[in-house]
């Protein structure tokens, strides 16, 4: 393997293109009419425009990235994460054009894209459900009574896709049939498929996933879990491994029930086995994500391990270097996702120039981003700007690290997720790791600065006053102050100036 095209971009494909050139393989790099100028674009050894901004005229057209590989004499295709990452009929497509996809078998993808048939796997192999439907809902009166059977509250939940889409709670049986109609209508738009299944509803569920990495000779291994319950609209914003609630046995039960999953599929390169965990720590399989994970850093921090690595070795035929027995945890890895989107207006994205960008640095600290002082974050993909991962020897010294980090990392010129990172590392519930996926709703209100009169001190809001004031100054002097919209924050002000 001598050249690999990178069907991605931003962070993701600059993550790819640094491993494979640590390896002395070339990279292409394809990229939209949006991103002609992006970091990724002048990292790579070549790079080809492959159409206009909008995903589905660029990053999504397999067939353009497939014959852009073979102009430039690719071997292989990584698709990162995110676009055609899951795409059986793409990487079917790459094997049949002769050359090699980086990431499982179109068959795996295909067994496990659908959460239905992935269920029937999981039985079939004795992983822990969640009670619930193992087959698409086709008659409302007849899935009405099993959702009286399960009981209320249940989840109604899309077949194919992610993200919190197609996916419904129904706390009563009166509501049923409407809220089925909506899931149901939101799947068919959102991924082309309007298939739905049933679910018992678990309230104050921990998100729990497990990485597992398997060569093409029946190898597998877990290399450990992530916590994800940092979610906001079902969309993770910290991860952190290991989790602080699971016990060595249980890591042994979850890790082994991942194996299970994927050898159950036939499933070789990088792959994430998700479970939900109740509040007695009794873990459910929810689903199988066929692709490298935004949150992987965190696991090649503990392991020591490089995951883009071990895809390629993989993709290249080669074992896995390593068995069970010669892994181990090292220390403590937490992920924050730096967004562009204002945490205190309901996290909605907010795009703009980055008119200061500044990244932290120092022992244990490592950020993945695409960006550079003076860029305009595109609003036609995914707000996330960087991924700000610390590392250190126990979790109370990684959060401290990361308060650390987001206190030097400097940006201005749209609002960011920074502040919220640091108000969740500062937060006792997570300090604690008493925590679930309800924590944003129930402790952080939107529209407010979530900090209770006795954590702000008169330093606290001068500071926060200053950066507001300053900021706004700023712009009116580049006569960019838009009357309509509140002055821009910069994102990092500190919540308690004498920590």
């Amino acid at each position: 393997m001598k050249k690999i095209l990178v069907a991605n971009r931003g962070e993701i494909a600059i993550r790819v293109m640094r491993t494979a050139r640590e390896m002395g393989i070339k990279t292409v790099a394809v990229f939209s009419e949006a991103d002609r100028s992006a970091l990724h674009v002048r990292y790579a050894d070549e790079a080809v425009c492959i159409g206009p901004p909008p995903s589905k005229q660029s990053y999504l057209l397999g067939d353009k990235i497939i014959e852009s590989a073979k102009r430039f004499d690719a071997d292989a295709i990584h698709p990162g994460y995110g676009f055609l990452s899951e795409n059986a009929v793409f990487a079917k497509a790459v094997k049949d054009a002769g050359l090699i996809f980086i990431g499982p078998s179109a068959e795996s993808m295909d067994a496990m894209g659908s959460k239905i048939h992935a269920k029937e796997m999981a039985i079939k192999y004795k992983v822990p459900l969640v009670p619930g439907t193992t087959e698409p809902i086709d008659d409302f009166n007849k899935a009405k009574k099993i959702a009286k059977d399960i009981g209320f509250p249940i989840l109604i939940k899309a077949s194919a896709g992610g993200g919190g889409k197609g996916m419904r709670v129904v706390q009563k049986e009166e509501e049923f049939e409407e809220q089925a109609t909506r899931a149901i209508s939101e799947a068919q738009a959102a991924f082309g498929d309007g298939s739905v299944f049933i679910e018992k509803y678990v309230s104050a569920p921990r998100h729990i996933e497990v990485q597992i990495i398997g060569d093409q000779h029946g190898n597998v291994v877990y290399l450990f879990e992530r916590e994800c319950s940092i979610q906001r609209r079902h969309q993770k914003l910290v991860e952190e491994s290991p989790s602080a609630v699971v016990s060595s046995e249980m890591r042994k039960k979850m890790g082994e029930s991942a194996v299970a999953i994927a050898k159950a599929c036939g499933y070789y390169n990088a792959g994430t086995v998700e479970f939900l965990v109740d509040e007695k720590l009794n873990y459910y399989f929810l689903e199988m994500n066929t692709r490298l994970q935004v949150e992987h850093p965190v696991t090649e921090f503990i392991t020591g391990l490089d995951l883009v690595k071990l895809q390629i070795m993989v993709a290249r035929g080669e074992k896995l270097p390593f068995n069970q027995e010669d892994l181990q945890i090292r220390g403590h890895a937490i992920e924050l996702r730096v967004c562009a989107e204002d945490p205190l207006n309901n996290f909605l994205p907010d795009i703009g120039k980055l008119i200061t960008y500044r990244k932290p640095q120092g022992p244990g600290v490592r950020v993945d981003d695409g960006f550079e002082e003076g860029m305009d974050i595109p609003i036609h993909y995914d707000p996330m700007i960087a991924k700000l991962v610390v590392h250190a020897e126990n979790r109370e010294r990684a959060m401290e690290r990361m308060i650390r980090a987001i206190d030097e990392y400097q940006v201005s010129g749209v609002h960011t997720t920074l502040q919220f990172g640091r108000w969740v590392m500062q937060h006792p519930k997570f300090r604690s790791g008493e925590f679930d996926t309800g924590f944003i709703p129930r402790y952080f209100s939107a529209g407010s600065t979530a900090i209770s009169k006795s954590e702000v001190n008169e330093e606290d809001v001068a500071a926060i006053l200053a950066a507001t004031i300053h900021n706004t100054a700023s712009a009116k002097l580049n006569g960019k102050q838009d009357h309509a919209k509140k002055p821009q924050q910069v994102s990092n002000w500190r919540m308690n100036r004498n920590r």
